[in-house]
C-alpha cells in the first residue's frame, strides 16, 4: 500500500466540455472532441508558462483535471490561460465539423492537495469541481455568445485577481455557490465577452451563503437569447448611474405582444442577479393573458410575503397593511423586483418598495403613464429585432449550418416575419420540428398562409392569440379604429386621413390613436405618422371582417375621398391651366387636407404617393370606377415631374379598365392616350401605338377634337422617343392646327414648342427658333411657367446645335432654375444633362462636370439607370481635362 504524500498547496484547474453528451455528437465526434480538448488545454497551459509535461492531469471523460506544480506562479493561470483557451478553441472549432465544436467551463482554485495510491485527495479539489457544476456558471455560459466561462474561488479572487496588473476585477461577478456540501462565494468572468466593468460590485457584500430567507424567484432565463445589446446597456446604465430608487419601466411602445419584453427582463435580471444578494422577486401580473383576469395586487403581495417566509398567522388582512409589511421586509436590502405583464399602474404601485436600495423592472403592453409621471420610471422602447439579430435567433434555433446553407431563404424568412421575435420563434419551431423540410418550403408556406401559419392551439405559442389579448383590453371605439386601420390604404396614416377613415373629429381620432399607441398596437412615428407592424396589421385586417359591411365600406369610401380630393387640389395648384374634371362632393365625414401653395402640394404628394396608389387600388376593389379614373388624372403632373414612369403605367392601366364602366365618352380616349404615353416613356413602342391609335379612333368616332389634338401630340412624342423625328414632326403639326382651331392658347403654345423641338432635330433651325419665340410669348402672356421652362430648354438645344453656346448656356440655366422652382425634378435632370454640353464646348469643363454630376444624381434618384450610365460616360470623357480660360466657340 502506498502511503499518502504530504499535502502541498497547488493551483487546481478543472475544464469541462459543455454539452459533451449531446445526442448530435456521435462516438467519432466525441473522440475528436476529446483529442481537440487535450490539444487546447495543453497549448493554453504552456501559454501560461507551465510545461504541460510537468503537470499532473486526470481524464474525466468530458473534461480534464489539472494540477500545476507548486513552483509556478498562480497569476498567469487566471491572466493568460483563459485567453489562450479562447484562441485555441477558435482554431479548433474553425477547423473541425460542427459536432466537434467546443465551449468550456473552467474553474481555477488553489489549496492543499495530497496523493495516495488512488490518485489525489483534497477538499480543495472537491470544491473546484463543485464550482464548475454551479448552476450560475452553467447559466453564465449559456447566456454568453463566447466560448469560455471562467469561475474562480473566493481565495483566488481575493489573493490573485484583486491584485492583478492585467485583469480588471470589476469585470468579475460574485455568485453564491450551493452544490452538495459546498456553500461558498465564487467569481465569474467571461474572457471573450466580458461583463461591463462595475467597480461598485467590489464594494458590495458577497451573496449570503445559503441564506434561506433570500428569495430566488426568477424563472429560467430564455435560452438562447440574442441581440438587444443596446437595451441591455441602457438598463445597465440606469442601474449604475442612478441610485434614487426609480423603477425601470420596460414597455413595448414600439411593438405589440410577443416583442420580447419578458425575455429581455429575465435575461437582464439573471445577468445582474449578483447585484441583488438579498433576493430576486418575480410575479406574472397576467395583464394580458388567455383568461382575461389580471392578477390582483393583493395576491402578488401575498406571494412576496410567502417568499420571505412570513408566518401566515402574522399577515394582516388589509392590502395596504400587507404592502407596508412587504416594504418593511425589503427596506435597506438590495432586492430586484420583476413585475411582468402589467396591465395598469394600479397593479404595480402596491408592489413598489419604499427603499432606494431596490430596483423594479416592469413589463407591459401599455404605457403606464402615472408610473412614469409619479415615480420617475424610465421608459424603454422595445421594437422588433435588427436583421442581424433576427438571423442570429433563427441560427440559434436551427443551427448555423442549416441557416448558412440557405442564407437567401433565411433572409426571406426574417422579412416575412417582420423581425418580430415571437413570429421568428414560431417559424423556427415549424422548421426545427421538420428538419427534413427545406427552409424554402417553410418560407413558401409562410408566404401563402401568412398569419394562419403563426397560429396554434396553444395560445402562448400563437401570435394571433397573443395579439387578441391586447385587443380585448381596448374600448369599443378603439377596437373599431384598430380594425379599420388594418384595411386602410397605404403603409401608414396621418391624423387627417385617420379622421376621415373613422369619421371622427380630429380630436377624437387623435385620442383613439393615442390609446392604440399606449396599448402597443400602433407606433407613432415622426411628422405625425402612425404605423402598425405588418403582422399586427394583418391581424387587425382579420378583425375588420367582424365589422358590419356598411361600416367598413363607408370608412373606405371616406378615406379614398380624403386622398382623392386632396390630390385633385394639389394637381390644380401644379397645373392651373389644365381643364379640370368634375368631382362629386366627398363622402360625409371625409375632410380633404388643405393645401395653400405649390410647395405644400408637392410635399404632401411626395409623402402620400404610396397612399394614393393604394387608394386607387382600394377604389378599384370596391368598383368605384369614377374615383379610380380621377385619381389617375390627379396624379398626372406629379408623376411627370417626379419621373414615376412605372407608376404612370399602373395608374392609367387601372383608369383605362375603369373607363369602360363610365358614361362619359371622353374618359376612354383620355385613359388610352396617357397609357400609350406611359408605354412610350418605357420604350414599349408597339404597345404605345396600340393605345394611342385606339385613343385617336375613339376621339374621331365621337367627333371630339378636344381629345384628337392631345392624342396627335402624344403620337408625336411616341415617334420621337422611337427615333423617327420626321413622322413625329408631322403629328406635332397636326396637333398644332387642332389646338389653334380650338382656341386653346396655352396648349397651342405647348404644340408650338413641340414643333420647334422636332424641327430642330431634323435641322430646320430657323423654323424651330420662330416657333419657340411664339411659344415663349404665349406662355409668358398666360403665365404658364412649366411651358415657359420647356420652351427655354428647346431654345437652349437650338442655340447649342447652331454653335451659339453662350446663348445655349443662358437658356438652359433659365430653364433649370424654373424647373427647380416648380419642383419638376425629371425635367431639371434633362436640362442639366443638356447644359453640360455647351459648357464643354466652351472649354468650361468644371462647369460641365458640375452640371453632369447633378444630372447624374437626379437620374439615379429617379431610377433612370440608362440615362445615369450615359451621363457617367460623359463625365468619364472629361476626366483629366482642365479649364483653359478661353471659349473655344461662340
Amino acid at each position: 500500500m502506498v502511503e499518502p504524500t504530504q499535502a502541498v498547496h497547488r493551483t487546481i484547474v478543472v475544464v469541462d466540455v459543455e454539452g459533451f453528451g449531446d445526442p448530435r455528437r456521435t462516438l467519432p465526434h466525441q473522440l475528436g472532441t476529446r483529442a481537440g480538448l487535450y490539444r487546447v488545454v495543453a497549448d493554453a497551459v504552456r501559454a501560461a508558462g507551465v510545461p504541460w509535461e510537468d503537470c499532473y492531469h486526470e481524464d474525466r471523460g468530458d473534461g480534464v483535471f489539472v494540477l500545476v506544480p507548486p513552483g509556478y506562479a498562480k497569476a498567469p493561470l487566471v491572466e493568460v490561460l483563459p485567453g489562450a483557451l479562447v484562441a485555441a478553441l477558435r482554431a479548433h472549432n474553425d477547423a473541425g465539423p460542427a459536432a466537434q465544436r467546443v465551449r468550456l467551463r473552467v474553474a481555477v482554485h488553489a489549496g492543499e492537495v495530497a496523493f495516495d495510491g488512488h490518485g489525489t485527495t483534497s477538499t480543495a479539489v472537491t470544491t473546484a469541481f463543485r464550482l464548475l457544476d454551479a448552476p450560475a456558471v452553467r447559466a453564465a455560459l449559456a447566456d454568453s455568445p463566447g466560448l469560455v466561462v471562467l469561475v474562480v474561488s473566493r481565495w483566488v479572487f481575493d489573493e490573485v485577481v484583486r491584485h492583478s496588473a492585467v485583469l480588471d476585477p470589476a469585470t468579475f461577478r460574485p455568485v453564491a455557490v450551493s452544490v452538495k456540501e459546498v456553500r461558498d462565494t465564487a467569481w465569474i468572468a467571461l474572457p471573450d465577452h466580458p461583463h461591463p466593468a462595475d467597480p461598485a460590485v467590489l464594494d458590495r457584500p458577497a451573496p449570503a451563503d445559503g441564506d434561506a430567507t433570500a428569495p430566488r424567484q426568477l424563472p429560467a432565463p430564455p435560452v438562447p437569447f440574442v441581440g438587444r445589446e443596446e437595451h441591455l446597456a441602457d438598463l445597465d446604465r440606469v442601474l449604475t448611474a442612478a441610485d434614487d430608487g426609480s423603477a425601470v419601466l420596460i414597455s413595448a411602445l414600439g411593438g405589440a405582444g410577443g416583442i420580447g419584453k419578458t425575455w429581455l427582463a429575465l435575461h437582464w435580471a439573471h445577468r445582474n442577479a449578483h447585484r441583488f444578494p438579498d433576493g430576486q422577486l418575480f410575479v406574472d401580473l397576467r395583464g394580458f393573458s388567455p383568461d382575461g383576469q389580471p392578477l390582483h395586487p393583493a395576491a402578488a403581495v401575498r406571494g412576496f410575503l410567502d417568499a420571505f417566509g412570513v408566518d401566515p398567522g402574522r399577515l394582516p388582512t388589509d392590502l395596504d397593511a400587507q404592502a407596508a409589511l412587504y416594504r418593511g421586509l425589503v427596506a435597506g436590502k438590495r432586492v430586484l423586483v420583476v413585475l411582468d405583464n402589467a396591465a395598469t399602474a394600479d397593479q404595480v404601485v402596491p408592489l413598489l418598495p419604499g427603499t432606494r436600495t431596490c430596483t423594479v423592472l416592469v413589463t407591459g403592453r401599455t404605457t403606464l403613464s402615472s408610473l412614469i409621471d409619479r415615480y420617475g420610471a424610465r421608459h424603454l422602447h422595445l421594437d422588433v429585432l435588427t436583421r442581424d439579430e433576427a438571423r442570429a435567433l433563427l441560427a440559434s434555433r436551427l443551427g448555423d449550418r442549416r441557416v448558412e446553407d440557405e442564407r437567401a431563404v433565411t433572409d426571406e424568412l426574417v422579412e416575412l416575419c417582420g423581425r418580430h421575435p415571437l413570429a421568428l420563434a414560431i417559424t423556427a419551431r415549424h422548421a426545427a420540428t421538420r428538419p427534413q423540410v427545406p427552409l424554402a418550403e417553410v418560407a413558401a408556406e409562410l408566404r401563402e398562409l401568412g398569419l394562419d401559419m403563426l397560429d396554434d392551439d396553444d395560445p402562448a405559442a400563437s401570435l394571433p392569440a397573443v395579439l387578441s389579448w391586447s385587443r380585448r383590453h381596448l374600448a369599443d371605439r378603439q377596437q373599431e379604429v384598430f380594425a379599420l386601420l388594418g384595411v386602410a390604404p397605404g403603409p401608414d396614416i396621418d391624423l387627417p386621413a385617420a379622421a376621415s377613415l373613422t369619421g371622427l373629429a380630429e380630436a377624437h381620432a387623435r385620442r383613439a390613436l393615442r390609446g392604440l399607441v399606449d396599448a402597443s398596437l400602433l407606433d407613432q412615428h415622426p411628422h405625425g405618422r402612425y404605423a402598425m407592424h405588418d403582422l399586427v396589421r394583418a391581424y387587425a385586417a382579420t378583425t375588420a371582417h367582424d365589422l358590419p359591411e356598411p361600416v367598413r365600406r363607408a370608412a373606405l369610401a371616406r378615406v379614398v375621398d380624403h386622398y382623392l380630393h386632396t390630390a385633385f387640389a394639389a394637381e390644380r395648384l401644379l397645373t392651373p391651366h389644365r381643364e379640370p374634371v368634375r368631382l362629386d362632393p366627398p363622402s360625409p365625414g371625409a375632410h380633404p387636407h388643405p393645401l395653400p401653395d405649390v410647395p405644400t402640394a408637392l410635399s404632401w404628394l411626395d409623402t402620400h404617393h404610396p397612399h394614393l396608389l393604394a387608394a386607387q387600388h382600394t377604389a378599384a376593389a370596391h368598383h368605384r370606377h369614377q374615383a379610380v379614373w380621377q385619381l389617375a388624372w390627379s396624379l398626372s403632373t406629379f408623376h411627370q415631374w417626379r419621373g414615376h414612369r412605372h407608376d404612370v403605367l399602373v395608374v392609367w392601366q387601372a383608369a383605362a379598365d375603369a373607363a369602360d364602366h363610365l358614361p362619359d365618352p371622353a374618359t376612354r380616349p383620355h385613359a388610352h392616350r396617357l397609357l400609350g404615353l406611359a408605354h412610350a416613356e418605357l420604350g414599349r413602342h408597339d404597345q404605345a401605338l396600340d393605345h394611342l391609335h385606339r385613343a385617336l379612333a375613339l376621339a374621331e368616332h365621337h367627333h371630339d377634337p378636344g381629345q384628337q389634338a392631345p392624342t396627335h401630340h402624344a403620337l408625336a412624342w411616341a415617334w420621337e422617343l422611337h427615333g423617327d423625328d420626321r413622322r413625329a414632326l408631322g403629328y406635332s403639326r397636326r396637333a398644332l392646327d387642332l389646338y389653334r382651331a380650338l382656341d386653346q392658347p396655352v396648349w397651342e403654345a405647348n404644340a408650338l414648342n413641340t414643333v420647334a423641338w422636332l424641327a430642330a432635330h431634323v435641322g430646320e433651325f430657323d423654323t424651330a427658333r420662330d416657333h419657340c419665340q411664339d411659344a415663349l410669348a404665349l406662355h409668358r402672356h398666360h403665365r404658364y411657367l412649366i411651358g415657359e421652362a420647356h420652351t427655354l430648354d428647346t431654345l437652349g438645344y437650338i442655340e447649342h446645335h447652331t454653335g451659339h453656346h453662350r446663348r445655349a448656356v443662358g437658356y438652359y440655366q433659365q430653364a433649370t432654375a424654373l424647373f427647380r422652382t416648380l419642383g419638376d425634378t425629371a425635367s431639371a435632370a434633362v436640362a442639366l444633362d443638356y447644359l453640360g454640353h455647351p459648357h464643354a464646348a466652351l472649354g468650361h469643363h468644371d462647369r460641365a462636370r458640375a452640371a453632369w454630376r447633378e444630372a447624374l444624381e437626379l437620374y439615379r434618384r429617379l431610377g433612370r439607370e440608362a440615362d445615369a450610365e450615359r451621363v457617367q460616360r460623359q463625365l468619364d470623357g472629361l476626366r483629366g481635362t482642365v479649364d483653359d480660360g478661353a471659349d473655344r466657340t461662340r
